[in-house]
């Protein structure tokens, strides 16, 4: 199981993954506390780690980053057209990880905590 692309779908208490193989086929999936999220992103062989837009994907780019993978964020409306059915967590992850691969996405900048903090 090696993953490319992993697309994260951020909750309160939970987080929700879907991880694609370099054929786009989907080789891991699975809910997360978010307590567990650093640890789960420790201990995963680098690899591109994407989020939705919002302000707690900030905070788990820079450390997915620190942690030696490839994050970045996507803008809520450019993940909403690869959602491919009924909206839930699972479906979201995996638009996220459809986004990401598109050679024209554009992704929002990450800010740091000092951005966060005053901006």
């Amino acid at each position: 199981m090696l993953i490319k692309t992993l697309g994260v779908d951020l909750g309160k208490l939970s987080c929700h993954v879907i991880g694609q193989d370099q054929h786009g086929k989907v080789v891991e999936k699975r809910k997360i506390l978010i307590s567990k999220f650093a640890e789960y992103l420790a201990n995963l062989p680098p690899c591109a780690v994407f989020f939705e837009a919002c302000g707690g994907a900030h905070h788990w780019c820079r450390k997915a980053r620190s942690l030696g993978h490839r994050a970045d964020m996507i803008p809520a409306n450019f993940v909403k057209p690869f959602v491919k059915s009924n909206k839930n967590d699972f479906n979201d992850a995996e638009a996220i990880c459809e986004a990401a691969q598109r050679p024209t996405m554009r992704f929002a900048h990450v800010r740091s905590e000092e951005q966060q903090a005053f901006g």
